[in-house]
């Protein structure tokens, strides 16, 4: 089977490169400011007249010393230390490469007290928000790669041939919890499949363009009889505020074969989206038993709303 795309992987090397950027220039700014601390070797000798404006003055901010001491202990060596961490693909490295980029923007925002409007420090300031976003979306993208999930978890999964749960899920996280609806009744289970791309940053925006227009997605063959279930539980997760193109195909396919259905919906906002199941009680012809709407952030989920225990 061909290895799916890993956006975590590629966040993790942008990250990388702006550590690296950051943590060599700091080790090179700081460097000629010790091995020169009246800041000739960077045409720095200028500037000190501004430093006095800050707390102890007269005694750290004669020369470049200590100055060059903070650069590279605040951010040389830490942005080089986060760089062999992202290397190592540690999850460490990716939280302290972000924490780094907000360091980055707070030392800018110091000059912009002490120094006139200058095109270095609002440069350096773009730098320190882009690495910062960058550790962000590394950090979601290493926590939605990592969400955990074993089948052995689930051992009553099909000991009920009187009821099937039927899911959609791109990320895992619907999975999740349709395998613990399954598992609580011991009911059968069914993923939908869609026939369209769905994996990774593409899929993300072409799910995006379908959710966006509620357009349906096409799906390949479902192997369940619905007929021969008394109760289908129908887990799906919500497209830019819409039910998912695949369980809409789904519903639409499955309409009058369902005699007793209930839902779960999957989201990351605070809403029950109680629209979304209206809209599923039309396309299949009968009113849902029970309804769950439930938020997850990247693998916690919280229940929003519930009708009833399923």
């Amino acid at each position: 089977m061909k290895k799916s795309h890993s956006r975590c992987n590629t966040a993790r090397k942008v990250l990388i490169f702006w550590c690296l950027f950051i943590g060599i220039g700091a080790l090179g700014g700081s460097s000629c400011m010790l091995l020169k601390p009246d800041g000739s070797l960077m045409g720095m000798q200028g500037l000190l007249p501004y430093f006095q404006v800050l707390p102890f003055a007269e005694v750290l901010y004669q020369n470049y010393i200590f100055p060059g001491i903070a650069l590279l202990c605040v951010n040389g060596i830490p942005n080089l230390i986060a760089a062999v961490l992202l290397l190592r693909k540690k999850k460490s490295g990716i939280i302290m490469g972000g924490v780094l980029g907000l360091t980055l923007m707070a030392w800018i925002t110091i000059q912009f007290v002490i120094f006139p409007s200058n095109f270095m420090s609002n440069t350096y300031f773009i730098f320190g928000v882009l690495q910062a976003l960058t550790g962000l979306a590394a950090l979601i993208f290493y926590q939605q790669e990592h969400f955990a999930f074993h089948m052995e978890d689930y051992p009553n999964v099909g000991r009920n041939s009187d009821t099937l749960v039927v899911y959609f899920s791109r990320m895992g996280y619907t999975r999740k919890l349709a395998y613990a609806a399954a598992e609580k009744t011991g009911a059968d289970i069914c993923e939908i499949q869609s026939t369209e791309r769905t994996e990774g940053t593409p899929g993300f925006w072409w799910c995006g363009r379908y959710g966006m227009h509620g357009w349906d997605m096409p799906i390949g063959e479902i192997g369940a009889d619905l007929g021969a279930y008394h109760r289908v539980i129908l887990c799906s997760p919500i497209w830019v505020f819409g039910l998912a193109g695949p369980m809409r195909s789904f519903c639409r396919a499955a309409s009058g074969k369902i005699k007793h259905v209930d839902y779960i919906l999957v989201h990351h906002m605070g809403t029950s989206f109680s629209k979304v199941a209206d809209e599923m009680d039309c396309l299949l012809g009968v009113h849902r038993e029970t309804f769950f709407s439930i938020r997850c952030h990247v693998g916690k989920y919280k229940t929003i709303y519930k009708s009833e225990e399923i």
